[in-house]
């Protein structure tokens, strides 16, 4: 199995110091390049490939969220997980939208990066528990009902796999899914699977974000 091929992007380079430490301490996995900005950041991820690129979402020159958006819709198969100070990021949701599969903030424990870098490279997504529930409850009440009605961008969801996305909306794993649906966390894998499938999905952290722009989730009421 080869080594997960990791780009840093920080302007701060103590913070790329204390990373690339953290990471290369792992047997199975290697920093590649490092980028001070998100211009750099885009090239350094055309030419060096990376399988992950841990992206700082505020830098001078270009954002983080800027540079996502070039490397996704660059077709580059490196897939991105967005750094930041803050714990709920303004910003945030527009790099998640522009094609991001994590989130995480830079004060989290070490283990939780390098377990983030696992994760996403084996194809799923990843928000940083401390936030995920704040990140999620900006746009719609957790757990509060669904809209009466399945949005006609939906349809091609069947029952069971909207049931799926909706608990997706209220930041569940796999094996909380299957115990609340009465299933087993293969079946979930698989209804995963196919809602990413029909709405050409990278991860389920897009498939959350398709559910709140569809209205599939009920926004929540500022007033």
């Amino acid at each position: 199995m080869h080594a997960i091929r990791v780009l840093l992007v920080d302007d701060q380079p103590m913070i790329r110091t204390g990373f690339r430490l953290i990471l290369e301490a792992e047997p199975d996995i290697t920093v590649v390049g490092e980028a001070p900005d998100g211009v750099a950041a885009v090239e350094s991820a055309a030419s060096l490939r990376p399988d992950i690129v841990l992206m700082d979402i505020r830098m001078p020159n270009m954002d983080g969220v800027e540079a996502t958006r070039r490397i996704v819709e660059s077709g580059s198969p490196s897939r991105i997980v967005i750094l930041t100070t803050f714990d709920l990021d303004a910003h945030v949701v527009d790099a998640l939208r522009a094609g991001a599969s994590g989130f995480l903030v830079k004060d989290g424990p070490a283990d939780s990066l390098v377990g983030a870098i696992r994760t996403v490279a084996a194809g799923d997504a990843v928000l940083s528990p401390r936030v995920t529930h704040r990140l999620l409850d900006r746009f719609a009440h957790l757990g509060g009902p669904a809209t009466p009605d399945v949005p006609s961008r939906l349809g091609a969801l069947t029952s069971r796999e909207l049931d799926v996305l909706r608990a997706l909306t209220r930041a569940l794993s796999n094996a909380e899914i299957a115990l609340e649906l009465g299933v087993g966390e293969t079946t979930v894998k698989t209804h995963i699977a196919h809602i990413l499938e029909k709405y050409g999905l990278r991860d389920r952290v897009q498939a959350v974000i398709l559910a709140y722009d569809c209205g599939l989730v009920v926004p929540r009421d500022t007033r």
